[in-house]
């Protein structure tokens, strides 16, 4: 009888967490019942499963040995996706578009840019970014969140924003009074208003992918005075509807 090979791992996002997933030798994911075995941290031994259309591979990562990761014991599913209760960021709903942002600023003030990470139900991300000239850090987050809503869908399922910035929650959600930034704050207060968003506070510089991939990409605008808006497929779109398991 011949022995199966170790299958190795390639990393993934999962509603925007970073995860492990089970892999074949070409870094193609493997799913039995279209579930993929994932784990949430390498020395972390509770095997979970995931549906494999809400995973989407991290480009260029590379795969690792099936011993670099502890052996698992399986979880019962508790949720469309299972998930450590313990985790940093509140799950979202599952049928809800999921954003990230940031702002960066080189001085304060200084050269400034915002950075916007979205995430469609179906899983797939499309990331953009801006520059804002000379502005302020707050500044730079009330407008990352203002473009999250403007450059997402206007309409359809929840939609939650994720920021580092207790300012703009306050600012925006809290009814804190704001001293600056009035016009703004006035406007991001309105788009989060009636598009429905829900805001979260993610922490900073914790190691959250998605808040990280938002620091580079407004980290990007300010070193190269550059702008990427970040596009979506029409509304009509199977993308914004799709079904999640």
């Amino acid at each position: 009888m011949v022995k199966a090979m170790p299958m190795p791992w390639v990393e993934a996002v999962l509603r925007g967490q970073r995860v492990l997933a089970r892999a074949n030798a070409d870094g193609s994911l493997v799913a039995e019942g279209g579930r993929v075995e994932i784990r949430y941290k390498p020395n972390d031994g509770r095997a979970y499963r995931a549906a494999m259309g809400n995973l989407q591979l991290v480009p260029g990562a590379p795969l690792r040995a099936d011993d670099a990761v502890a052996p698992g014991e399986a979880i019962a599913r508790e949720s469309r996706d299972a998930r450590p209760s313990s985790k940093t960021v509140p799950a979202a709903p599952a049928h809800a578009w999921v954003a990230y942002t940031d702002g960066a600023c080189s001085g304060n003030p200084g050269p400034a840019g915002c950075g916007v990470v979205l995430v469609s139900p179906a899983g797939k991300m499309h990331e953009g970014f801006e520059y804002l000239g000379q502005a302020t850090n707050n500044v730079a987050e009330l407008t990352a969140i203002l473009r999250a809503v403007e450059w997402g869908p206007a309409e359809g399922p929840a939609f939650v924003v994720h920021t580092d910035s207790q300012y703009a929650i306050g600012v925006l959600q809290k009814g804190w009074k704001a001293k600056a930034n009035q016009e703004l704050v006035a406007r991001a207060k309105e788009a989060v208003r009636r598009r429905g968003v829900r805001l979260v506070y993610v922490p900073g510089h914790a190691g959250v992918p998605l808040n990280e991939r938002a620091d580079q990409l407004a980290r990007e605008a300010v070193q190269t005075g550059r702008t990427r808006r970040a596009a979506l497929p029409p509304p009509e779109s199977s993308e914004t509807n799709a079904p999640v398991e």
